[in-house]
């Protein structure tokens, strides 16, 4: 199941390590800042596809971004 806590702490952990600007970022999904403000926090979550952009961007696997697993790799 999401949680959306975790899942907005990963996103906001992955942008700060990278010095990734909300502004950036939102530019890449397609949203506002508002948007992405309202996921670090929790409040939102994201569709299918700007989740595996998501990944794609930082490298991650999707279950790291959806807290399904501590290890950030993706599979083989």
């Amino acid at each position: 199941m999401l949680n959306k806590e975790i899942f907005g702490q990963r996103i906001r952990a992955l942008r700060t390590k990278c010095a990734v600007p909300q502004a950036a970022l939102a530019e890449l999904l397609q949203v506002s800042c508002v948007q992405i403000s309202d996921m670090e926090r929790g409040k939102k979550a994201t569709s299918l596809e700007r989740l595996v952009l998501l990944s794609d961007y930082f490298g991650v696997s999707t279950d790291y971004l959806l807290g399904l697993t501590e290890n950030p790799e993706r599979a083989q």
